[in-house]
């Protein structure tokens, strides 16, 4: 019946089809969340065709973080820490943020429901560090609204057709100006793009507002994969965004990977990297414009893999820590297993890492701070139930694919938990996209998402909507009646 109902532009198009895209502007973006607010239903998706490469790129300054949080919630005083982490003295136009740990690993949280109780209390202090405690709507759930005397909620910015459509052929760098962002307060204020957690994996997206109309995002689609106890519980594994930005497209990728420093340790590390590449599917809805789009990691253009990959050193734990004494970091990475699975051209072959110019990142004593557990030099602590472990590069950051260059790979020094913070900042290429003719049509995301039942394409990723009779199939049904009691059906292509 939906094949029959949603003809070609050439043929007739259903009533509720013809009646929105008056109504939505081409340009709107789609976002992904794990509870998803009211303003959700006034955002359209827009497909790629009518569109084709306008033969210009432009550039986008793209910070990608890793942070395991050992298990705690975020407090108030993390503010300052995360200021520092996310290096908010740079211009950024896209902040791309992974946490692992944000809830204890114990069998509650490992088997039972999801509670995204501390994943809405983390995007809350991003979004007010990120926005200076101005406001974003996405921190408003349908569900569990979130209240705070200090966060303002704003609505969506309404724009005109002419605005959204325009493309500067200027690179972005150049077009950057600070100034100007201060002065009309919105090229500084960030929205939230995507969000999706597992158990304790956790990545939440943020762009900045201005580039909603400058660049077409679409195709936003998160997927976890769990591959820890018995191979399919979530203490492991990884939550991964899919979205093309104009004609580029980019997958975002955060992991916690098996943890343990014995010999054969990093055999199940590699094998869950393996699975997660295996099994991370993006699903191309029934109703889906556009047929190109890629259905796996490693089939888009721009890829980035960040997280506690747990990737330890392999060597003696005393000649481990005097070489980090000496800040020797090229002798260390000698005996860098991941580093090693490079070489060997593994599962990470033809993956790209940053010069590595700081500390071993894990594994920090909680209750010292700025020493690493089990280090002789620290005052006896007869009460510490702290394991001795030898530190190492747990935290890391790599990339795939062309277009990509990294400006700096720097760790935080927050002492929040016993890993310490990972950041690196990049500059990527993206195709810009030009209009090949004026019969673009938009087509409500939510009302077309809230129709599909994912659960057959194997994927977690939940969209609730807030309206349930206003959904796809329930359209297509009234407008079949409608049809059946002798109404005609228009075309109607004007923009």
């Amino acid at each position: 019946m939906g094949s029959q109902m949603l003809r070609s532009s050439s043929g007739r198009s259903p009533r509720w089809l013809r009646k929105k895209s008056k109504k939505t502007e081409p340009s709107a973006s789609p976002e992904v969340s794990d509870s998803e607010p009211e303003e959700y239903l006034s955002h359209s998706f827009v497909g790629s065709r009518g569109l084709q490469p306008s033969g210009l790129t432009h550039e986008l300054r793209i910070f990608v973080g890793t942070w395991n949080v050992g298990g705690k919630s975020p407090v108030g005083s993390l503010a300052a820490d995360l200021e520092e982490w996310l290096n908010l003295k740079s211009s950024v136009d896209m902040y791309v943020l992974g946490f692992q740990e944000i809830v204890p690993l114990n069998t509650k949280s490992v088997i039972g429901m999801e509670d995204y109780t501390d994943a809405r209390k983390w995007n809350l202090l991003v979004g007010k560090t990120l926005n200076n405690r101005e406001g974003c709507v996405w921190l408003s759930s349908t569900l569990t609204p979130l209240t705070n005397d200090e966060y303002q909620y704003a609505k969506p910015e309404n724009s005109g057709r002419q605005t959204r459509l325009r493309r500067s052929t200027t690179p972005l760098r150049e077009r950057s100006n600070p100034q100007q962002g201060e002065q009309d307060g919105s090229s500084n204020a960030y929205k939230m793009m995507a969000s999706k957690k597992m158990v304790g994996v956790f990545l939440t997206i943020w762009i900045k507002r201005d580039l909603l109309r400058k660049y077409r995002f679409s195709n936003v689609k998160a997927t976890p994969v769990a591959c820890g106890l018995m191979g399919y519980l979530g203490n492991k594994g990884a939550v991964s965004v899919s979205m093309s930005i104009d004609g580029t497209s980019f997958c975002f990728v955060t992991a916690h990977l098996a943890s343990g420093e014995k010999k054969g340790d990093e055999l199940r590390r590699n094998q869950q990297v393996g699975e997660i590449f295996k099994r991370t599917v993006f699903p191309r809805l029934p109703l889906e414009i556009e047929d190109t789009l890629p259905l796996t990691i490693l089939g888009h253009e721009r890829i980035f893999l960040f997280g506690d990959l747990n990737y330890r050193l392999c060597m003696e734990d005393n000649r481990a820590r005097e070489l980090i004494r000496q800040k020797k970091w090229k002798e260390l990475q000698k005996f860098d297993q991941l580093k090693k699975e490079q070489q060997h051209r593994g599962v990470f072959q033809g993956w790209r890492e940053g010069d590595i110019e700081f500390a071993p990142t894990y594994k920090y004593s909680v209750e010292l701070g700025n020493r690493y557990t089990g280090d002789k030099h620290s005052p006896l602590l007869p009460n510490s139930a702290e394991k001795r472990r030898t530190p190492a590069w747990c935290d890391r950051i790599m990339w795939f694919g062309k277009g990509v260059e990294q400006l700096s790979y720097f760790r935080g020094e927050s002492k929040f938990s016993d890993h310490r913070p990972v950041s690196a900042l990049f500059i990527t290429e993206i195709d810009v996209l030009k209009p090949a003719n004026s019969k673009t049509a938009a087509l409500p995301l939510s009302k077309f998402l809230a129709s599909m039942n994912l659960s057959k394409y194997n994927t977690p990723m939940q969209v609730q909507c807030s309206n349930k009779s206003s959904t796809l199939l329930s359209l297509i049904k009234a407008e079949t009646e409608g049809s059946a009691s002798g109404k005609a059906l228009t075309v109607d292509n004007r923009q």
